[in-house]
This record gives C-alpha cells, sequence and structure tokens, in this order.
C-alpha cells in the first residue's frame, strides 16, 4: 500500500499549463469545456458479473465515447484550452493510437493542423482512426525514445504545441471527468450510504498515468475515503515497481498484448499517482483476455485488452474487492476484429482464476 488518500481542497481555478499538476476544480473546468464535444457514456451493470467478483461493480462504458475510447476527453480539452496564437501553429503528438485519433478529432473541430507521431507496430484499425480524421502521421520506431525523439523531430520542424498522451495537466483534467461522470451517475441510481463515499474503490488501466492520475484526482476531490487501485499487465509493471521503489522506472521494453498500456509514467503523473494511489495490481495476458471475454458475454459489449486489465484485477483478488462497490473505467473499444480468434486462443473456455 503506498498511501493513505489525502484530504482534498479546492482552490479557485486557473489557466491550467501542460507541465501543472490539475487540481479538482480544473477537472470541472474540463467538463465544461468538452461538454457538448465529450459523449456522455453509460454505466452498465452485470448481476453475473458481481456474481463471479464477489462485489458491486460498475462499467464506465469510455469504448462508447467519441474515436472509441476515453482519449477524446483529454484531447478535447487540450486542444480547446489553446490560445488562438498556439492553435494557429497546430498540434503535435505522439501515439500508438487511441490518443493520436482523439487529437486528430479535436483538432478537426477546431479546424487547425495535427501531426502524429506512431509507432510502426501500432494497431491497423487505430492508425485508420487517425488518418481518418485527417492527421499527418509520422512513423517512428516502437521504442519509447524512438517516440521521444521523433516528436522532438517534429515539434523543431513545426514549432507546432505538444499534446502530450498523458504527461500533460490539460489532459490528465479532461481524463478525468470520465470519473467525475461516473460518481454522479452511481450517485443518482441512490447508491451512496449516509456521508460515505459513493463507491469504496474507483479502478482504471495503468500505462503513462494520464487516465490513472486523472480518475485519482476525480475520486478523492468528490470524497477523500474512496480507493484508487491501479491495474498493470505483468508484461509492462514498471508503474508498479516504480511506485513500490519510489522511484521512476524508464527504459523498459514492455511484453503483453495490451498495446495501449506499453507507456511507462511521466514525471508529473508519477508524482499524481505517489499522493493518490493505494496499489498497483498485476494481471497475467490470459487473465485480461479472459476478462475481455466475460465482458463481451455478460455485458454484450467489445473491449480492447487494455480495457479489461481492471477486472482481471479484481477476479484475480477477490478477497481485497469482497461485497465493495467497484467502479471501473473500460477505457476503450478498438479492436481489429481480424485479431480475435487468436487473442480469444488466448483464454480457452473455461478460465481457471487463481
Amino acid at each position: 500500500m503506498f498511501h493513505n488518500p489525502p484530504t482534498m481542497t479546492t482552490t479557485p481555478a486557473l489557466a491550467l499549463r501542460a507541465d501543472q499538476r490539475p487540481s479538482f476544480d480544473d477537472l470541472r473546468d474540463a467538463a465544461a469545456r468538452i461538454s457538448g464535444l465529450a459523449h456522455v457514456t453509460p454505466v452498465l451493470r452485470s448481476a453475473s458479473l458481481d456474481a463471479l467478483a464477489g462485489c458491486e461493480l460498475y462499467f464506465k462504458c469510455e469504448n462508447f465515447q467519441r474515436v472509441g475510447a476515453f482519449k477524446f476527453r483529454g484531447a478535447a480539452n487540450a486542444v480547446f484550452s489553446l490560445s488562438e496564437e498556439q492553435a494557429a501553429r497546430g498540434v503535435v503528438t505522439q501515439s500508438s493510437g487511441n490518443h493520436g485519433a482523439a487529437v486528430a478529432l479535436a483538432c478537426a473541430l477546431r479546424g487547425i493542423n495535427c501531426t502524429v507521431v506512431v509507432p510502426g507496430a501500432a494497431a491497423r484499425i487505430k492508425r485508420a482512426a487517425i488518418a481518418r480524421h485527417g492527421a499527418r502521421i509520422v512513423d517512428c520506431d516502437v521504442a519509447q525514445s524512438a517516440r521521444n525523439e521523433a516528436t522532438a523531430r517534429v515539434l523543431a520542424e513545426t514549432g507546432g504545441e505538444l499534446v502530450h498522451p498523458y504527461n500533460d495537466g490539460r489532459v490528465i483534467a479532461g481524463q478525468g471527468t470520465a470519473a467525475l461522470e461516473l460518481l454522479h451517475q452511481v450517485d443518482r441510481r441512490g447508491v451512496a450510504r449516509d456521508s460515505g463515499p459513493i463507491l469504496d474503490v474507483v479502478m482504471a488501466p495503468l500505462s503513462g498515468g494520464g487516465l490513472m492520475s486523472g480518475t485519482a484526482i476525480a475520486a478523492h476531490g468528490v470524497h477523500p475515503g474512496i480507493r484508487v487501485i491501479a491495474a498493470e499487465p505483468e508484461g509492462a509493471r514498471d508503474g508498479h515497481d516504480s511506485l513500490v521503489s519510489g522511484t521512476r522506472i524508464t527504459g523498459r521494453v514492455a511484453n503483453t498484448i495490451s498495446d495501449g498500456l506499453r507507456a511507462e509514467l511521466g514525471p508529473l503523473t508519477f508524482d499524481i499517482l505517489r499522493d493518490h494511489v493505494e496499489r498497483v495490481l498485476l494481471v497475467s495476458d490470459a487473465e485480461t483476455v479472459a476478462a475481455m471475454r466475460l465482458v463481451y458475454e455478460r455485458l454484450k459489449i467489445l473491449i480492447e485488452p487494455s480495457c479489461a486489465v481492471p477486472l482481471a484485477a479484481v477476479l484475480r483478488n477477490r478477497t481485497l474487492f469482497a461485497g465493495q462497490r467497484v467502479g471501473i473505467i473500460l477505457s476503450g473499444g478498438n479492436v481489429d476484429l481480424d485479431t480475435l480468434p487468436s487473442l480469444f486462443s488466448l483464454a480457452p473456455e473455461p478460465f481457471e482464476w487463481p
């Protein structure tokens, strides 16, 4: 366990910089800014999944968000908070897919230029989405260092405004609006008990930490007693190891089918998560695919592997969540359908959880 949840205080919101840690007020500003741009996504329940997990599960379906992922929230907040002078220079970002598509769409909606640095191994469906929204694609190798080098080169060439996929306060604030919505929607269902937290636990997958950071700020801004737990693949456990050691780990090569969870924590997200996250739970790729299948079978929706990691973590750690009310951000649903047979072969039915 990394910490005891802090007591949140709010201060008057100011213009948020990319390198600035967002406050709870910044998240509320982001919610107002992207209202009408981002979809209000539904919260789904499943009695059979509750019975299997031994707890109440509330699934925030960001796979129904524009571009099929939560990433549009952060991208829209960042792009639409740019000054006219910044916007005129265009936007540059790096992405394996969902963030790139989200920034490309946000830029198209604002009518400004967008360049996305994309690793060659990015999923075909995600690469196509970036191009469909009119962005210029610049190829690079998969390693984080290669992505950073290519991004720096494009920024020098274009003079554009960097919208980092996760280490950006504007992006983090936008991502946090998903958890704000989740807590509001669950509260309206009459789940809140007395003066306690609306949900006992809020979870999201962990990669670079943008979604997890925004989720944590939102949860503790609503109620400091909400437990914030992250989930991460065993083959990309740099976030877990960074938070356990107290030192941000960089330079590892991830080995996981969860292509959206291969990034490493940034300085900004590492700082936020150290203050807010109780723990990071690890799961195998087979457990991830089994959870992905369960969501498909029980909720009747298709999610990408990265999105299934939190549910896999709950099922692997039932005693930790027994009897709790657990909110899970389903982060995205962009799956190359041609890969489904090989994916599902990693966890044939029936799957034995630990």
